[in-house]
């Protein structure tokens, strides 16, 4: 017990002295290990066990998020295969020119430092609201790609021969109406945790490596059959913080491996140079699918690291004596060098993009993306942002009253949807600064905001006084708080519709009682 409390008290300090420095917490708690193997500390089951946990936790969130019509798109599935064949061949040849490995662990390494950090792409673009932006969703794609890739080796590499009933867990897809009754029915407390829990260590870990298959893939298949329910987020979001704790003992466990040398950061110093290539060439690969260059440039910089999942694969290769721990110590030195450069460079993704646009604006296609095209409203005067329930309302009351609308939505699927439904819905992310540089709005008189995000409000509400809209802009404001800054940032009507709520509800009852107290009368 003096250990773990030793362990905890080292991460949580220097998580967050990183955190303060701006840097990934991720970084400090692989110091804390390199710390403790100094203070002679050494890994033991129970921190094996905590890391094995925190890596199925991973798998199974990633297979949460994993749609296959998202994987298909050419720019996703191509695009992160070519960028992958390309690093490896790039770190192969550099190995077997200064490494001396043979060829087995030049391949494993080069395939680790081909991954980019899932970890903190995800965390830097959720930071900046941007991962439901085209380049956001670009780069969370190529991720899952690489992570597909990334369990495939896992599962290959670690030899073991499956037994004649591995197959039956694939009959897990049969099981998927069950599994959906029991996330149904499991509420939204401790129980839906427990659940995460059970489905992916239990059902996805523990029974796929008993019958000799990977632990890994498991846990990443039984994600993929529930990725399609309803809950599939709120699942994922429940397991965020166990799935953070616990891989804080991987990382741990990883710097517990040894203490890195004066020549083990220098090497690793020298790695991390290579991420000017790694990002050059995500750039080209997608300009290649015609993306305009500020996304190209986007997604290349949030995708400009090296992998957690780069130290699972190479940790195996330990185990399975290929490679030395002084290898899995460069590897680890190096992932925790490249987290703490690729943060403050995506912090000001948008200003160096700036400072370079005219540059790179020479290697874009002339023909774009279509999902990387401008927004034209059309003749519409009337445009709705942020297509939720309240959203959904609005539009269908101003149609209702023969008004001309558009709706806009970051949420590309439920574009989709509304258009099946018969109304006029575009993708459109309020948050990107070019889709605003590129906005038409002539003709346009009213604009109402009905955005979740009090921020993507505020920063709509500026971009369109920047732009000298003159028509009338209404927002909507979930609590009373967020009444000021939106009045204060431009907003000509601010309605706060909790209030609305019981207001409404007061007319119906009212309504209803009336009606019915006419009845009585009447009889």
């Amino acid at each position: 017990m003096v250990t773990a409390a030793i362990w905890l008290s080292f991460a949580f300090a220097l998580g967050l002295f990183m955190r303060v420095l701006g840097l990934p917490p991720l970084v400090g708690y692989l110091a804390a290990g390199f710390i403790l193997h100094d203070y002679g500390y050494e890994s033991n089951e129970l921190l094996a066990e905590v890391a094995h946990a925190g890596v199925l936790l991973l798998l199974f969130s990633v297979g949460l998020k994993l749609h296959l019509k998202n994987l298909l798109r050419t720019e996703v599935l191509a695009g992160s295969l070519l960028h992958m064949v390309i690093s490896v061949a790039f770190f192969a040849l550099l190995l077997t020119q200064f490494s001396g490995l043979d060829m087995n662990a030049v391949l494993l390494i080069s395939l680790a430092l081909s991954f980019s950090s899932t970890v903190v792409a995800a965390k830097v673009l959720e930071s900046k609201r941007e991962l439901r932006a085209f380049h956001g969703r670009v780069a969370i794609g190529i991720l899952i790609v690489q992570d597909l890739v990334a369990v495939a080796v896992l599962s290959v590499a670690s030899g073991d021969a499956p037994s004649p009933w591995a197959f039956s867990l694939f009959g897990f897809f049969l099981l998927r109406p069950l599994l959906y009754k029991l996330l149904d029915i499991s509420g939204h407390g401790e129980l839906v945790v427990l659940y995460g829990l059970m489905v992916a260590l239990v059902l996805g870990g523990s029974s796929f490596e008993h019958l000799g298959l990977s632990s890994e893939l498991g846990a990443l298949l039984l994600g993929v059959i529930l990725a399609d329910h309803k809950r599939a987020q709120q699942l994922s979001n429940s397991l965020w913080g166990l799935k953070e704790v616990f891989l804080v003992g991987f990382f741990l466990q990883i710097g517990l491996y040894g203490q890195p040398t004066m020549a083990i950061l220098e090497q690793a110093l020298l790695i991390n140079l290579a991420l000017v290539f790694k990002a050059l060439l995500f750039f080209a690969v997608l300009l290649l699918f015609r993306l305009r260059a500020r996304s190209a440039f986007l997604a290349g910089l949030s995708l400009a690291s090296y992998s957690e999942f780069g130290l699972i694969v190479a940790s195996l290769g330990v185990s399975q004596g290929l490679l030395s721990q002084e290898w899995l110590v460069l590897l680890a030195v190096t992932v925790a060098l490249s987290f703490a450069l690729s943060a403050p460079l995506n912090r000001h993704a948008h200003e160096l993009y700036e400072h370079i646009a005219a540059f790179l604006h020479r290697f874009e296609s002339k023909q774009h993306h279509p999902d990387d095209e401008p927004v034209t409203v059309g003749n519409s005067r009337v445009v709705v942002m942020g297509m939720g329930r309240v959203g959904t309302g609005a539009y269908d009351e101003l149609t209702s009253h023969g008004y001309s609308a558009i709706g806009l939505d970051s949420d590309p699927d439920k574009a989709v949807m509304h258009r099946r439904d018969g109304r006029r819905v575009l993708y459109a992310d309020a948050e990107d600064p070019a889709f605003w540089n590129q906005l038409n709005l002539s003709g346009v008189e009213l604009i109402l905001l009905t955005l979740p995000e009090l921020e993507a409000k505020l920063m709509s509400i500026r971009q369109l006084r920047k732009l000298g809209f003159p028509g009338t802009v209404g927002a909507t404001a979930l609590f009373s708080e967020d009444i000021e800054p939106l009045n204060t940032t431009g907003a000509d009507v601010v309605y706060n519709y909790y209030d609305g709520v019981g207001i409404g509800l007061v007319r119906l009852s009212l309504e209803k009682h009336k009606g019915a107290t006419a009845g009585k009368a009447e009889a």
